[in-house]
């Protein structure tokens, strides 16, 4: 039976990606996933695949599947955000999905099952606040097809 990566290895990962390095005179700290983000096209995918190492983790270790689903919406939330040039970089300095999912990973070893109301909570406002990013422009496009304004970009 293969080896479960250990609770520091999993820790390292965190701090590696997410708070190494610590910006002189503050108390702001970042990790290779805000750096590896400047690199265009590929920086933030390479980020999310890196993240997964702790839900992967947790999902090894018989998580409950709620505990998992909030730490793939926490990574999927940095990499879609942070693929945002500059904003999605600062985005990632302050969200750190890794740390996050590290303390999920803790939570669910020492208390199983505490705070799945809030998980459940934070991935309904997730999904609502995903469809109206949708479903708004959208909303916004009829209207003004509707009012017969010709667009500027359309022939």
């Amino acid at each position: 039976m293969p080896r479960l990566a250990s609770n520091e290895h999993l820790d390292y990962v965190a701090a590696l990606l997410d708070d190494m390095f610590r910006i002189p005179g503050t108390k702001i700290r970042f990790g290779l996933d805000a750096l590896i983000g400047w690199i265009p096209g590929i920086g933030d995918a390479v980020a999310g695949i890196a993240s997964f190492l702790i839900v992967f983790g947790a999902w090894r270790r018989g998580a409950q599947s709620i505990t998992v689903a909030r730490m793939i919406a926490n990574v999927l939330l940095e990499t879609t955000l942070g693929a945002i040039p500059v904003a999605g970089d600062l985005f990632h300095v302050f969200w750190k999905a890794n740390r996050r999912n590290y303390r999920l990973l803790i939570r669910e070893k020492e208390q199983p099952g505490a705070n799945t109301r809030l998980d459940w909570m934070f991935l309904a406002v997730l999904l609502f606040a995903a469809i109206a990013a949708a479903a708004i422009p959208i909303a916004i496009l009829i209207w003004l097809l509707r009012l017969n304004i010709t667009l500027p970009f359309a022939g």
